[in-house]
């Protein structure tokens, strides 16, 4: 296993991550919780877990592991600013996740989940959640304050560039990675630690490999590629995988055991790659982004592309959809994708000559179905 370095906190971390979203809570606590120490005896050193997860039993089974679990380690969890929303709001976050998970301290804590430039704000107002957070990293209980973030790269660059964080968790796999890069080079230029999330498309890669056999070198899977490609970024310091058995933890720590850093040219030709393939697909490089109504036309053709890769239903982009602009890429949008005049500018600038009129008409009718 590789160890970087998180950041500038001096923290050497394993490529891998346990991402604690995966476990299978049919299973006794126990079982699970020996998963995770065998995760650490294969060289994972960073845990990351929230309230809530796995039916709010993530934190409880990773408190189960760290009791007899060997070596240096460290600890990643949340709290979301709209719930803890006060200084005292956030240290009450941080000491019930100590508790539960039965250690001294919280290694890296993260103001969860912003979803638009607002939550950023209200997080970070006087007497708010960074406030106590900042408290608890004086106090000796948190050492480094992080965030986690669904927000296009662009906007993920400015949150950086406030200086307040040290390391952030973003949604980025080798599919969305042009929609996000900016954000992940942000963090990254500025010294920050870049944990990644969801690096097999929240398992959409494994289930449909046959869909993407061009991902794989010769002898590879699609998922060995996926884990293969958050690993070589030298950009990315960890990336968080969702294990519920031990061939899972096999499987990314061989593949990270033979990965290479990626150079620049590398990238070029995996996003060339990734075009030529996907030909259907918004493989997110921003250039329709000038749009004179302000419709976020890149953010809705990612949101289209589960239709062209999986080919969900109307009933299921109905949904996603929905959890999109109340929890996701879209919340931050400042105008619907009915609002669209069809001045085709976005389709003159497409570089995969999509049909974004048309693709915005559907989805419009799916924003308001009857």
């Amino acid at each position: 296993m590789d160890y970087v370095e998180y950041g500038r906190t001096g923290k050497k971390v394993s490529a891998v991550g346990f991402g604690g979203m995966r476990f299978d809570i049919k299973r006794p606590d126990e079982e699970n919780a020996e998963l995770v120490r065998y995760a650490c005896s294969k060289g994972i050193n960073y845990f990351d877990t929230a309230p809530g997860y796995c039916g709010d039993k993530s934190e409880v089974i990773f408190g189960l592991a760290f009791k007899d679990m060997p070596g240096q380690f460290y600890v990643s969890t949340k709290a979301m600013p709209e719930k803890f929303d006060t200084a005292a709001l956030a240290r009450e976050a941080v000491m019930k996740s100590l508790d539960r998970m039965g250690i001294p301290k919280i290694h890296f804590f993260h103001v969860w989940c912003l979803r638009n430039t607002e939550h950023y704000r209200a997080a970070v107002r006087p007497g708010g959640m960074y406030d106590g957070l900042v408290e608890c990293r004086e106090e000796g209980v948190i050492d480094h304050i992080v965030f986690s973030s669904h927000l296009p790269g662009w906007e993920v660059k400015e949150i950086i560039d406030s200086g307040r964080f040290e390391g952030v968790t973003l949604g980025v796999n080798i599919l969305n990675f042009p929609y996000r890069w900016d954000g992940v080079q942000a963090a990254a230029d500025r010294g920050c630690g870049v944990v990644v999330m969801n690096p097999l498309g929240g398992g959409a890669i494994p289930r449909h490999e046959d869909r993407f056999g061009f991902l794989a070198w010769a002898g590879e899977r699609p998922t060995e590629a996926a884990i293969r490609f958050v690993v070589s970024c030298p950009q990315i310091t960890v990336a968080l995988v969702g294990f519920t058995e031990r061939r899972h933890v096999d499987l990314a720590c061989r593949v990270a055991e033979k990965a290479r850093p990626f150079s620049p040219a590398d990238l070029a030709g995996i996003r060339k790659h990734l075009s030529e393939n996907m030909n259907a697909m918004c493989t997110g490089c921003g250039y329709c982004a000038d749009c004179p109504s302000d419709v976020p036309v890149a953010t809705y053709m990612q949101v289209y592309n589960e239709k062209v890769l999986f080919g969900k239903t109307e009933q299921e982009m109905i949904k996603l959809l929905d959890f999109q602009r109340k929890w996701g890429i879209l919340i931050c949008r400042k105008a619907d994708a009915c609002e669209c005049t069809e001045c085709g500018r976005c389709e003159e600038a497409c570089t995969q000559h999509l049909d974004i009129i048309a693709r915005l008409k559907e989805i419009a009718a799916w924003e308001k179905p009857k």
